[in-house]
């Protein structure tokens, strides 16, 4: 057990009146300087490959880590292996109840959005520390205080998108959005309202869901409206349709999405990628040690297929635990929620510092695809 208790009773015993007076019991507790941690990513669906980054790079990590010469080492629960969400709120309820029962000193997930601000209430509820990974709706850090993340939000993600937009000279854009995903709604409000404020003119808006594959209205439409930059807030099992769609269409100009577009799958689609942007919380190219030791480290392990942005933010996730724990004093949820708040760390995703909200304020990227293959194209530091 993660807390060791000693209860000491002295029974003084009254021969005269024949009762027995307990004194008062004595409890402590004794640090064992492990970490209990729960995971929770998509494992199953069409977003498994973030699922496999995140199992990947926390076997590294915690395999690091316990082998350094810190005192606290991690232990991940469920049989060391990450809980499947499926991206499905009630399916984050599901895996986040399932860890409970383990007694976690932290929850680590997920990385959308839906699914977090679902877990996110039940852990506000039950003072546990949840750490999200990629959930950048503005929501998820207000439900508590004991809800961090490590991953920029939408407003500053949307901010971002425009600003590479109008920078890049485009004037009006086209918005496809779903409309059945918090993530999806969250980077569309944000991209709008940033790019109206930069003069960029707002063409047209469009819905769509998570599970459609045939665009050809939105594609059709985004034409017809005469902008030359199209904006797709959506996760990377549907953009290859969106783009190749959009692009059959006759439209040539600009096509840019969030963080969700990391890991799509462009074999077949290389030719309708050029033009093409994402920004995302790191780059596999940047040349900082940190994050060079992390790509030949996992590469050598288990290949680029799954070398995501959703890998490097879980393997930050294990490191920045173990220096909540340093930093707070303990490995129990209330000396991490300590050691978490306003922290500043370094690591694969760049620097960071979590503010009073608990969000990481970090820098964005903006990544391009040469050939179909994503290549680094700049990195946007926050405004200070």
């Amino acid at each position: 057990m993660k807390m060791k208790k000693w209860f000491t009773t002295a029974l003084a015993l009254s021969l005269a009146a024949t009762t027995v007076a307990p004194m008062t019991a004595l409890a402590d507790e004794e640090e064992d300087y492990v970490i209990k941690v729960g995971v929770i990513c998509a494992m199953t669906g069409g977003s498994a490959v973030y699922g496999e980054g995140a199992q990947n790079a926390i076997n590294m990590a915690v395999e690091e880590i316990n082998a350094s010469d810190s005192e606290y080492t991690i232990e991940i629960l469920n049989n060391g292996n990450v809980a499947d969400d499926a991206k499905d709120a009630t399916e984050a309820v599901n895996a986040y109840n399932s860890l409970m029962a383990e007694d976690p000193e932290a929850i680590v997930g997920s990385f959308f959005s839906t699914p977090t601000l679902a877990m996110a209430e039940l852990a506000a509820d039950d003072g546990m520390l949840l750490l999200a990974t990629g959930a950048t709706n503005v929501n998820v850090t207000l439900t508590g205080d004991t809800i961090f993340r490590n991953c920029f939000i939408d407003p500053f993600q949307g901010e971002m998108a425009a600003q590479f937009a109008s920078e890049q000279g485009y004037t009006s854009a086209y918005v496809i959005y779903a409309k059945d995903d918090d993530y999806s709604n969250g980077l569309k409000d944000a991209f709008v309202e940033s790019a109206e404020a930069l003069g960029i003119e707002i063409a047209g808006i469009a819905e769509c869901t998570t599970t459609d594959t045939d665009f050809t209205a939105q594609a059709t439409n985004a034409v017809a409206s005469g902008a030359d930059f199209v904006f797709y807030p959506c996760f990377l099992d549907t953009v290859p349709l969106l783009v190749q769609q959009v692009r059959d269409a006759g439209f040539e100009g600009a096509i840019m999405g969030g963080d969700g577009w990391d890991g799509a799958d462009t074999t077949g689609y290389e030719d309708y990628f050029d033009n093409c942007y994402f920004t995302n919380h790191y780059s596999s190219e940047d040349t900082s040690e940190a994050v060079q030791n992390f790509v030949t480290k996992y590469t050598e392990a288990y290949g680029t297929d799954s070398l995501n942005a959703c890998a490097a933010l879980y393997y930050d996730a294990m490191y920045m635990l173990l220096q909540a724990a340093e930093d707070g004093g303990g490995s129990d949820t209330e000396s991490l929620v300590a050691g978490m708040t306003e922290m500043e760390f370094s690591g694969v995703a760049g620097d960071i510092y979590l503010d009073e909200n608990g969000d990481a304020i970090k820098p964005v990227v903006v990544n391009t695809y040469e050939d179909g293959q994503i290549k680094w194209l700049m990195t946007i530091e926050p405004a200070e």
